[in-house]
């Protein structure tokens, strides 16, 4: 038996008795090339904690701003003030956009900003505020880490403070946003504000003291290595086994500037040098992260960042939810033609989920169940169907 064969022997034993990968496992994992075995253990993983189950939620994005006083090296969304196409809401202008969400009867609203400059902290209690009392029944999910030390900085408050007064304002969960690569080799490389591990994980700690469950990220595809992939996901694993705060993690596919903004800017640093992850790659970084995160529930295909056809994939590798009917994701449409529709209504994603094999669920940002939903045809009843054929 030759080495490769040995490893692939070993992690499946490791499997099958219940104990967990190692680092030195997560990274052999990248190293095998071996997608199809690795789809089957990631998928053994999901069955046995999900089933035939893939969750998804009707939810829609808000973003009240673009201008950002940092300027990451990724970052295809952030604007300078006075830039072309820089924009801030009032809370009057983002209640009117709350008002026109009512009619496809979202359960969650998830809010993610720019670092503002000179907006101050009290907007942000107050447009939360205003939007719970507009979608009384809808969820807020609002804010990066990354935010909230923001917060920390203009307020003079602490974290503490700030999610006690965001929470009283309706706040129902922080959002991953921000992680990112966790590793300082990397993230010197990539990030332009002062959130990095230590507060990140500050911040999500003090938000599942307080009953919070939360999020968390990877954005992969860039400069990093599988070994640093690999260490942002076990600092997840080790903090998860610490709280039992985090609902879902979600790896997140890094974005090339291919749209042109209205200045002509390419604000994406890292392009030049970098080419973004394959399918097949995308793929493996959902299996992987399955094996590694024993203690985590859900993982999610955010499918905007994926595309459709992967996304669907995808629940055949570790992942078990698609996130939602989205709606103008900003951060990533500001990047990319990749193809992806701006919007997925229920019946969009039960017939994705069916297509795929999977039986819908409906959730919350919780992940506790709102409706469950009959799952796909058996081969069976779909041979007994009269096909269309198209000339």
């Amino acid at each position: 038996m030759d080495d490769n064969a040995k490893f692939k022997a070993g992690i499946e034993e490791k499997l099958a008795a219940g104990e967990r990968l190692t680092f030195e496992d997560g990274v052999g994992l990248y190293e095998i090339d071996d997608l199809a075995w690795l789809g089957r253990l990631a998928h053994g993983v999901r069955t046995a904690k999900n089933g035939d189950r893939t969750m998804f939620n009707v939810n829609r994005h808000l973003n009240l701003t673009n201008v950002c006083s940092a300027s990451c090296a990724y970052c295809s969304f952030q604007r300078k003030p006075g830039e072309t196409d820089a924009y801030t809401m009032r809370v009057e202008q983002a209640v009117a956009l709350a008002e026109q969400m009512k009619g496809d009867a979202p359960t969650e609203l998830h809010i993610v900003n720019g670092l503002h400059p000179t907006l101050p902290w009290r907007y942000y209690p107050r447009v939360l505020k205003a939007l719970k009392e507009t979608l009384p029944e809808v969820n807020l999910k609002a804010f990066t880490a990354t935010e909230v030390q923001w917060f920390e900085k203009i307020s003079g408050l602490s974290a503490d403070e700030i999610l006690d007064e965001l929470i009283e304002a309706g706040l129902e969960s922080l959002t991953g946003g921000g992680a990112e690569i966790f590793d300082w080799e990397v993230r010197q490389h990539i990030v332009d504000h002062a959130c990095h591990w230590e507060d990140w994980s500050r911040i999500h700690r003090l938000a599942h003291q307080k009953g919070l469950r939360t999020p968390a990220t990877m954005l992969y595809g860039h400069i990093e290595e599988p070994r640093h992939r690999v260490d942002h996901v076990l600092r997840l694993r080790e903090m998860q086994d610490e709280t039992g705060g985090f609902a879902v993690f979600i790896p997140l596919r890094y974005q090339h500037d291919f749209h042109d903004a209205k200045d002509g800017k390419i604000r994406n640093k890292l392009q030049a040098r970098t080419t973004m992850a394959s399918p097949a790659e995308s793929l493996k970084v959902f299996a992987v992260s399955r094996l590694l995160l024993d203690n985590f529930d859900h993982v999610k295909c955010f499918w905007v960042m994926h595309g459709l056809d992967v996304a669907q994939l995808s629940l055949s590798f570790g992942a078990d939810d698609l996130d939602g009917s989205v709606v103008e994701y900003k951060i990533t449409h500001d990047a990319d033609e990749y193809g992806t529709p701006d919007k997925m209504t229920r019946e969009d994603l039960l017939e994705l989920i069916r297509d795929a094999g999977y039986r819908p669920v409906e959730r919350n940002t919780r992940y506790e169940v709102v409706r469950e939903y009959d799952g796909p045809q058996t081969l069976g009843e779909r041979r007994a169907e009269p096909q269309s054929v198209k000339f």
